[in-house]
């Protein structure tokens, strides 16, 4: 009986390292879709697709945008209530 429930594990397992491997498999081809798509947008859109265009373009300096005019500047008074 012990070597029947061995049998029965070691088929289970492979079974379940079938499935994994088959997850995986799903998991790398969708990844691949989405890189081709990005990929295709960034040649649309004129871009350099990549990781050091990427960081070179998240390291420039942005331009500093006063959003708030002066006028719109509240003083706010915060204090702890006891």
């Amino acid at each position: 009986m012990n070597t029947f429930n061995q049998i029965i594990r070691g088929i289970l397992f492979f079974f379940l390292a079938l499935f994994g491997m088959a997850a995986a498999l799903i998991f790398m081809i969708s990844t691949a879709i989405a890189v081709g798509i990005l990929y295709v947008v960034a040649r649309i859109k004129g871009r350099p697709f990549g990781v050091k265009a990427y960081w070179a373009e998240r390291r420039k300096p942005s331009s500093p945008q006063n959003i708030f005019k002066n006028k719109d500047i509240t003083d706010v008074e915060m204090r702890e209530i006891p």
